[in-house]
């Protein structure tokens, strides 16, 4: 059989470019604001099977093994609902990036006051005071594992207080803080350990949702050969009828003219009527498969294609001059192609990062801490005199000077006031029993996936040796089959010139053609056998997608 290739669009492309996280929006781009508040479409639309009409010959669906996979591929539903599977992997990926998003915060409050005075320092008898601060923020961890943030708070203060020497008065800051990990937590290779084991799932579910791939695949070309085997037996049961029908008629003949007697006429009667029972059962069976083919193909979603009768183009007869295989070479592919395998060697690379997680776990918590704040401050500004009198009497505004939030922004602008500060932060658990606990757990998880690994290995070289021995018996099996159907062929010619000449009993030349019946259908039967133990060989030696002409993408 000669395949052409055609891509399955199951899989995303297995590359470095199909890891990377989903682009998110930035503020404060217009997509931004789209995707925040626009509503999700949660509403979901299902596509309609494809390429069905491409194989529609007249009043009939005509399928060969090649378009029979590549209908599977385009419109089983069971592939559909696996691939998304691999949708959910990359937003994994997109959710480890989540801790490197920087936050912005933006907060203003306004608060008026009014209180009684206790002292005559208060500046008033009721004081009244008006506050309207607004806090603006940026904060962000870096992939070095940096934290730092960078704040800026701006006030509005208004106040009846006679002592006030500005009112309103305009306050400004403006800080940049940071904290730099020094041992737990230091450097890109600890902080992207979450990024990297989203990404090595990733992989493994690619792998995962390939093995899945591959049991689907086998299992739709085991249902087509079924298909085949059934058609193929209808037609056997279809040729026993026609015997039966031709032999009960020579009896009827010859019971007319009195070569046989009343007796010898219910056998070939029976006969006839057992034959009728097994096309008829034989018609069921294919019906009821083709069923099952309809819905591999997505075929009984159309309601124009599932009425139409399903032909299968494959001939079951398996080539001839098969050579034996070579069970060891079988198992050398198997092991560099199977997904399962490479799923659980993936495993061990998820162990190893969730190890040096947990190492970096036992460190101390030792931080370079530091930051830098300049000031500012404006408003009108009131020059007042007798402000302590003993007299008790509010003091005098003799000048005031205007100014307001600008002089505050030249002066926050201008760095004249500035804060610095450095500092080193340590935090030493004096016995971490949960740090501990976690690399003994990463620990064994190692041991086990490594032990699983040589467990799936063990399991593979059984299964494709097994495959191997099914294959080969498959074909012993034809053989004698074959030898069988022309000893069953020679000996119903016998039986029926030996009748003929009347040394032989109609009933052994009736017996003669189920022997026959059952060597035809004998062959069929060993033939997809054959077909069957091959796709399973393919399959368990991970083959079956590139011999089929699979591509993924």
């Amino acid at each position: 059989m000669s395949w052409t290739r055609f891509a399955v669009g199951v899989l995303c492309a297995f590359s470095a470019a199909a890891q990377d996280p989903k682009p998110a929006p930035f503020f404060p781009k217009a997509d931004y604001f789209r995707y925040i508040f626009q509503k999700p479409e949660a509403r979901v639309q299902l596509e309609e099977p494809v390429k069905l009409r491409d194989y529609r010959v007249g009043d009939r669906l005509e399928l060969s093994l090649r378009s029979y996979l590549e209908l599977v591929a385009a419109n089983n539903t069971e592939i559909a609902i696996s691939r998304l599977t691999v949708e959910t992997a990359r937003n994994q990926i997109t959710r480890a990036f989540a801790p490197f998003d920087p936050l912005g915060i933006a907060q203003f409050n306004a608060t008026r006051n009014t209180q009684p005075t206790t002292s005559v320092l208060q500046g008033a008898a009721t004081l009244k005071t008006l506050s309207q601060p607004l806090n603006l923020g940026y904060q962000q961890t870096l992939t070095n594992g940096m934290q730092y943030n960078i704040s800026f708070f701006g006030q509005k203060f208004t106040t009846n207080d006679s002592f006030a020497v500005f009112n309103p008065q305009f306050t400004t800051n403006l800080r940049f803080d940071f904290a730099q990990p020094l041992l737990r937590g230091r450097g890109g290779s600890v902080q992207k350990i979450p990024i990297m084991v989203a990404r090595s799932r990733l992989r493994q579910t690619e792998q995962n949702l390939k093995d899945t791939l591959l049991r689907l695949v086998a299992q739709a070309e085991l249902i087509y050969w079924r298909g085949v085997e059934l058609r193929e037996n209808l037609k056997v049961q279809e040729r026993a009828l026609e015997l039966a029908e031709a032999f009960l008629k020579r009896a009827r003949r010859e019971l007319e003219l009195g070569a046989i007697s009343r007796l010898d006429i219910y056998q070939p009667e029976f006969q006839f009527a057992q034959a009728q029972a097994n096309v008829t059962q034989a018609r069921y069976l294919v019906a009821q498969q083709d069923d099952l083919l309809r819905r591999q193909i997505g075929a009984d979603l159309d309601p124009e294609i599932r009425r139409l009768p399903i032909v299968l183009t494959e001939d079951p007869a398996p080539p001839t001059g098969l050579n034996k295989i070579d069970a060891e070479a079988a198992v050398a592919r198997a092991l560099t192609l199977r997904p399962d395998l490479k799923s659980a060697l993936q495993a061990l690379d998820i162990d190893e990062l969730s190890i040096r997680q947990a190492r970096d776990q036992l460190k101390p918590d030792f931080a370079l801490t530091g930051g830098y704040t300049s000031q500012g401050r404006g408003g009108n500004f009131l020059e007042r005199t007798n402000v302590f009198s003993d007299t008790g009497q509010p003091s005098i505004v003799t000048r005031l000077i205007p100014g307001g939030v600008g002089d505050a922004l030249d002066q926050l602008f201008g760095f004249g006031f500035p804060v610095y500060q450095f500092g080193l932060r340590l935090r030493l658990p004096i016995r971490d029993r949960q740090a501990q606990a976690n690399l003994a757990d990463a620990l064994v998880a190692r041991r086990r996936d490594t032990l699983f690994v040589r467990q799936v290995e063990q399991q593979i070289r059984q299964e494709v040796l097994n495959a191997v021995n099914q294959v080969e018996s498959a074909k012993e099996g034809l053989d004698l089959s074959l030898k069988a159907l022309d000893f069953a062929r020679k000996r119903l010619e016998a039986e029926q010139r030996k009748y003929e000449l009347g040394t032989s009993q109609i009933f052994i030349v009736l017996q003669a053609q189920t022997d026959l019946i059952s060597a035809e259908s004998q062959v069929v039967t060993q033939s997809v056998a054959f077909r069957r133990n091959l796709v399973n060989l393919l399959r368990l030696s991970g083959e079956l997608l590139e011999e089929r002409g699979i591509l993924i993408q």
